[in-house]
């Protein structure tokens, strides 16, 4: 079994899946996190079958997580333009493409396979000072600890990152997104459809949570950062959804005003490398991603695995061994999370920033080749 000592920045998903894996090959780990409580950012999730996969391998309970389905992209008047398709084998593990979940929901599985006292809350990182032979983080409470390795586990405006690289820009794709769930009594069907106007986005698909059935949905189109948003979030998403099938405009008058957020979509290109000396980079700290890929959570989950398995072969006290270890582990994620990163960006640009006069002719190669 590995030993050594590892800090977490960050108590989402990312730094639970890194301890997790971290403590499953041997390591003393503490997450360190700067609210007073874990709570999860954002309310609706899809997570597909290599992360759920990463989450039953590190201790997560992934039984009854979340609802499988079919994913279908179509247009907003029904016609189908792609159908994702599986592998059988992948259907008889998983049953369906990807499963539909609750944030919170994965938050509680992921708690509850942690080892009582990883967490510390009210801890907000002021410093990361790397002295060769460990790091030393410093916090804003006016306590110190140090750790053989550090990782960033906090998010697009991470802290560690930040530490490492200095000030980087952020990426406003100048879009938004509201998205609802909602409680069912019956089973859906399910069924998941990604559909498009020549605008906007109006989607869903199944959920389950705590072995209740329900739908999540979202309505994603442009949006001018600098104007104040929706003051009414359920109008907004009525309205922009008036000329979608009559399913998920019943989805939608279907939902409490109270399971409804809205978020403005960011990133950041690419960056040619992540870790520094012994410090590195999980999730959206170092690719933070679109929802428009439906995978940036499970790239995070995903990263925490790999960077486990490259620490758990070296000896992390000996400083080349470690940054050699940082940089097989950034070596191997590198290409599959700029790639997903960048075909979301992309994807929504062409469904929304395309100009106007090109919009027709756009969707006549949805709706009549293999284009999607």
């Amino acid at each position: 079994m590995a030993t050594g000592r590892i800090a977490i920045v960050g108590a989402g998903p990312r730094g639970m899946a890194a301890a997790l894996a971290a403590i499953r090959v041997g390591f003393d780990v503490t997450i360190f996190e700067r609210f007073p409580e874990v709570k999860a950012a954002g309310n609706i999730l899809n997570l597909w079958p290599p992360p759920q996969k990463v989450l039953k391998l590190i201790g997560v309970d992934t039984r009854d997580l979340g609802a499988p389905c079919d994913l279908s992209f179509q247009s907003s008047k029904g016609k189908v333009r792609a159908q994702v398709k599986m592998p059988q084998s992948v259907l008889d593990e998983y049953g369906g493409g990807f499963i539909g979940l609750l944030r919170f929901g994965l938050y509680r599985r992921m708690l509850a396979a942690l080892p009582p006292g990883v967490i510390r809350v009210d801890h907000d990182v002021v410093g990361v000072a790397d002295t060769g032979c460990s790091v030393r983080l410093d916090f804003a409470n006016g306590t110190h600890h140090d750790a053989d390795v550090v990782i960033g586990a906090d998010g697009i405006n991470s802290f560690v990152r930040k530490a490492i690289w200095g000030d980087q820009p952020i990426r406003h794709q100048k879009l938004h997104l509201v998205g609802g769930y909602l409680f069912v009594d019956d089973a859906p069907d399910g069924k998941g459809v990604l559909s498009h106007n020549r605008t906007t986005q109006v989607s869903y698909t199944p959920i389950r949570h705590e072995g209740k059935w329900g739908y999540e949905w979202w309505v994603l189109e442009a949006c001018d950062p600098a104007a104040p948003p929706p003051s009414d979030l359920k109008g907004f998403c009525q309205a922009s959804a008036a000329g979608f099938p009559q399913k998920v405009r019943d989805l939608i008058k279907a939902t409490p005003v109270e399971h409804l957020q809205r978020w403005e979509i960011r990133d950041r290109p690419p960056i040619p490398q992540w870790s520094r000396g012994r410090v590195t980079l999980v999730g959206d700290a170092a690719h933070p991603t679109s929802p428009y890929a439906a995978y940036g959570a499970g790239m995070s989950i995903e990263d925490g695995y790999f960077l486990a398995r490259e620490l758990a072969a070296v000896d992390i006290t000996d400083d080349a061994s470690v940054k050699g270890a940082l940089q097989q582990y950034e070596d191997r994620r590198k290409p599959h999370t700029s790639r997903v990163s960048q075909e979301a960006y992309h994807t929504g640009r062409m469904f929304h920033h395309l100009p106007a006069p090109l919009r027709p002719i756009r969707d006549l190669v949805f709706d009549h080749t293999n284009f999607l």
